[in-house]
């Protein structure tokens, strides 16, 4: 079984349910846009199998392989089907395995392009919105996970919005969401969300901005040269208060795509500060893609 993805690949983890089916049809349009391969992939296996074992269920490795096996490769032609339907000129190509999927996924996403999934699985422990397995592979990944929520026929969309405050970390996040915008012919809203008075290093405390100032000196940073990069993108400008998720997640109509930063491995602690990405995962009702930040003080 040839197990090989083409680097810099678009990976989607694919379990048979309707948001996955949703999750098909967006990445093989965003494979389509990019110019880029689509590798779908259905992973959990071995766990399946511990829970047959844990359950007492009799019955050797060497019987239950073969048919979680099939039952993957199963799922993952239904999904290469569907793909090939929705974009025909995309390289579409199926990968079943064996394995863990929160593991799978996140060994798959030190060389993919990005990863995509469903916002629920159908695995018995899952948060209320988020899958567990989403919510596992958001928090660890090494590339870009787009989780997606199912559209609502005749629904309006109120484009993309990224949050973004100002630092060079940030940037890689900003830049996404132009480029999605700007692939997808979408407007792009940045709002910098904030929880007290708004400062900027470099204005005096003495002095007293209104709200159109501390708008102008917060985001001219997080979207400069952005605009030029990518004149096709019109752009709004955005001042919000209150937490990150209520900001990004309060809208009355969903957005075609939110975009949220996530912090990298903390090389002290050994882990992935992805609290706020969760939470905005657990808010909306749109479609979120989660961008790893640039390293502090990294070359942009």
């Amino acid at each position: 079984m040839d197990t090989h993805i083409t680097p810099d690949s678009i990976v989607l983890g694919y379990d048979g349910s309707e948001p996955a089916r949703h999750a098909v049809t967006w990445a093989a349009d965003q494979a389509a846009l990019e110019g880029r391969p689509l590798a779908i992939v259905n992973a959990g296996g071995e766990g399946e199998l511990r829970t047959i074992g844990w359950a007492g269920v009799d019955g050797g490795c060497s019987q239950q392989l073969p048919d979680l096996l099939a039952t993957s490769r199963a799922l993952v032609q239904e999904a290469v089907t569907l793909a090939s339907s929705t974009q025909t000129g995309v390289q579409v190509q199926g990968v079943p395995l064996l394995g863990g999927a929160r593991q799978r996924l996140v060994e798959l996403s030190a060389s993919a392009h990005m990863i995509v999934l469903g916002s629920r699985g159908r695995g018995p422990f899952r948060s209320t919105v988020l899958g567990s397995v989403s919510a596992a592979v958001v928090r660890s990944a090494h590339c870009t996970v787009v989780v997606c929520r199912p559209g609502h026929a005749g629904a309006l969309k109120d484009g993309v919005l990224v949050g973004a405050d100002g630092s060079a970390e940030s940037l890689p996040v900003v830049e996404y969401a132009f480029r999605h915008a700007s692939l997808r012919g979408l407007p792009l809203t940045v709002v910098h969300c904030v929880t007290g008075s708004v400062t900027h290093p470099s204005v005096p405390e003495s002095v007293v901005l209104s709200d159109d100032q501390e708008l102008h000196l917060i985001l001219s940073e997080s979207v400069a040269g952005l605009a030029e990069k990518f004149p096709d993108v019109h752009v709004t400008l955005q001042l919000a208060r209150g937490p990150v998720e209520q900001c990004l997640t309060s809208g009355s109509r969903p957005r075609d795509l939110i975009v949220v930063g996530r912090h990298r491995v903390s090389p002290l602690l050994g882990l992935v500060t992805g609290a706020t990405a969760t939470a905005v995962l657990e808010r909306s009702g749109s479609t979120v893609a989660v961008v790893p930040e640039a390293a502090p003080d990294s070359e942009i």
